[in-house]
């Protein structure tokens, strides 16, 4: 037939597969995230300027630094992916400043801004 056909390898995830410890906040992280990905992304989910997807690089920034890092590391992502926002590949940070975890969440922005590429 006329195209090739791509073929997931068996047991791949289109989410983050590395090692993650399994706290309850993570759990419930990933959790809401796949639910998302199964139910609601495929009618409000389709247009993500970045790679990964918002979806994806939410599962794997929760995984990797917990439900308030990585949930605040989420929130800013599908912010900068808005309309006049960044586009390209914008990675999750696999080390976080200590003096940007805490109580001041507007900190982790800079981990993301101006990393992708510039607005359209």
């Amino acid at each position: 037939m006329g195209g090739a056909h791509l073929h997931r390898p068996r047991g791949h995830s289109r989410n983050w597969t590395g090692s993650w410890r399994r706290t309850p906040g993570r759990v419930l992280g990933v959790g809401v995230v796949r639910l998302y990905q199964l139910t609601l992304s495929g009618f409000i989910g389709n247009a993500c300027r970045h790679l990964p997807t918002c979806s994806e690089y939410g599962y794997e920034a929760i995984a990797r630094h917990g439900l308030w890092v990585g949930g605040w590391l989420a929130c800013f992502r599908v912010l900068r992916c808005g309309p006049g926002g960044t586009c390209g590949i914008d990675r999750v940070p696999t080390e976080i400043e200590p003096r940007t975890v805490g109580w001041k969440p507007w900190a982790l922005w800079h981990h993301g801004a101006g990393r992708a590429g510039k607005p359209h």
